[in-house]
């Protein structure tokens, strides 16, 4: 079996329409998997440890350290304000795309950070969760202002153009599509499951996908912010 067919079985994908099927034919024809990805372009063993650093630490979630995308993100938040991962070194930066309709696992990823937030205590106030909508269509600005408050107020929301928001998923591996309902009056969003974490130098170190809980992140997180430079 080839490194791409395995990319495309391993792709992580949160499927909110009503067919399993389509989502699952929309995987099979070529969603990328950062999981996979990751451990080919970085080159980490099957502990998930880079081998660059035999004695570092070992990560709840996929670690991509080396990946050679996912380096940059410039997109408006709800303010017009254009924000960049370089304003947030000293911090370690959680980056979630996804979008304010979603019934479950964008609420829960999101709560699960300002959980994790909480958690650090002090440490807390390095941690910044950044939230890219998918759907700039019905993610106004304002409608994304009360969504993110609602989880920690010094959570970032961005939100562009759809070709903005196509060229920074694009940049990080992230899939997502409209998804029409069956009455064709509305719709929902398919979309990668998945954070990306950076750490306090601005590097892309982690993948962590969806349910893997408040404990492993934290875990994960704490570790980051305890690394040396």
């Amino acid at each position: 079996m080839s490194g791409s067919d395995l990319l495309m079985m391993r792709a992580p994908l949160a499927s909110h329409s009503l067919s399993r099927r389509q989502g699952l034919r929309r995987l099979a024809l070529g969603v990328a998997a950062p999981l996979l990805a990751a451990l080919l372009s970085s080159g980490c063993d099957q502990k998930g440890l880079n081998p660059m650093t035999p004695s570092g630490p070992r990560f709840q979630g996929v670690d991509i350290t080396g990946a050679q995308y996912a380096q940059k993100l410039s997109l408006p938040d709800t303010t017009g304000r254009i924000r960049t991962l370089a304003e947030f070194k000293g911090k370690v930066v959680v980056v979630f795309f996804g979008f304010t309709q979603c019934p479950d696992i964008c609420p829960t990823t999101m709560t699960e950070l300002a959980e994790v937030k909480r958690r650090l205590g002090p440490q807390g106030e390095r941690l910044q969760g950044v939230f890219v909508s998918v759907d700039p269509e019905r993610d106004t600005d304002a409608v994304l202002a009360e969504y993110i408050r609602a989880m920690d107020p010094s959570f970032v929301a961005l939100r562009g153009s759809v070709q903005q928001v196509t060229d920074a998923a694009r940049e990080f591996k992230v899939f997502f599509q409209k998804v029409p309902s069956q009455d064709g009056k509305s719709y929902t969003m398919d979309h990668t499951a998945g954070s990306y974490v950076f750490d306090p130098q601005g590097r892309v170190r982690l993948f962590v996908r969806y349910g893997s809980g408040v404990d492993a992140l934290s875990s994960d997180i704490k570790l980051l912010l305890d690394e040396k430079p």
